[in-house]
């Protein structure tokens, strides 16, 4: 009888999407603690925040950093790592990797590749904030962070403008009232919700309309992670631009500015101030 040996070619690991806290270190699942517990290695978006995760979580585990700037050659590495047979697990700052942070290059790698990919869910800032906001979450579209450039940030916001799903947005502190003077002139005052520092001490969501948020964060600059949720277009009847262009002229003939004028009355119509002052000027 000729025994015949089998052969087994190599076995690579697994890669572990993993969810970590945005903000209560509380909300760390058993499951997540144990992945991280169990591989080889874990990629980490910022490896000091992540080493501070897992000192809490009595994890002792090798880290190494996956950011923007070295995701191209990270992701190579990681490969190597994979194939050898050993499990990686990848956490961004907060929240679920690859939602606007970095991971969706290591995963089609490993898509392309045959590597198991799995996910471990956690918290994620955008669903958190859109279940809080009040608005529909039955359909909704995620843009995470708009453009920084103005004009690039104001195309963004014009080719949303009649889509009917609820927006998710990121946005720095720092630029929120600047985004909402934009979704007031490119959107309308549509219904919106500003969601800060969610699940920490700290947490508020502000709700109402675009000029009345705006008007809330006049005074005072929010601090911290910031999320903002804008309602989706509403269903009504065509507005005849024409009529809301004469609305505009009567206006600036008893002494307003046009820009001003447009201001009023698209807002108060739900279009487009830009689309209305490029018409009664002329341009």
């Amino acid at each position: 009888m000729v025994r015949v040996r089998a052969t087994i070619g190599p076995v690579s690991g697994t890669l572990f999407l993993v969810g970590t806290p945005i903000g209560n270190l509380g909300d760390l699942s058993a499951r997540a603690r144990e992945t991280l517990a169990r591989v080889d290695l874990v990629a980490a978006e910022d490896t000091r925040r992540a080493r501070r995760l897992l000192d809490r979580a009595g994890v002792r585990a090798r880290t190494v950093s996956l950011f923007e700037g070295n995701e191209r050659r990270r992701t190579q590495e990681l490969l190597e790592v994979l194939r050898a047979g050993r499990d990686v697990a990848v956490v961004s700052d907060a929240g679920m990797p690859g939602l606007s942070d970095p991971g969706y290059r290591l995963v089609r790698a490993c898509v392309e590749e045959g590597i198991d990919v799995r996910v471990v869910p956690g918290p994620s800032a955008a669903i958190s904030a859109l279940v809080v906001s009040g608005l529909p979450a039955d359909r909704f579209v995620f843009e995470g962070f708009l453009p920084r450039r103005a004009g690039e940030r104001r195309a963004r916001l014009r080719t949303l403008a009649g889509d009917p799903r609820t927006i998710v947005l990121f946005e720095s502190p720092r630029r929120l009232r600047t985004l909402l003077r934009e979704v007031l002139a490119e959107l309308g005052d549509r219904r919106v919700a500003v969601a800060r520092e969610l699940t920490k001490l700290h947490e508020e969501v502000v709700r109402g309309r675009a000029s009345e948020v705006l008007e809330r964060f006049r005074e005072h600059e929010p601090r911290g992670e910031v999320v903002v949720v804008l309602g989706g277009a509403e269903e009504r009847p065509v507005p005849d631009l024409e009529a809301l262009v004469e609305e505009a002229r009567a206006l600036t003939a008893s002494g307003r500015r046009p820009r001003e004028a447009a201001i009023e009355v698209g807002r108060r119509a739900g279009v487009s101030v830009n689309e209305l002052y490029r018409r009664l000027v002329g341009a």
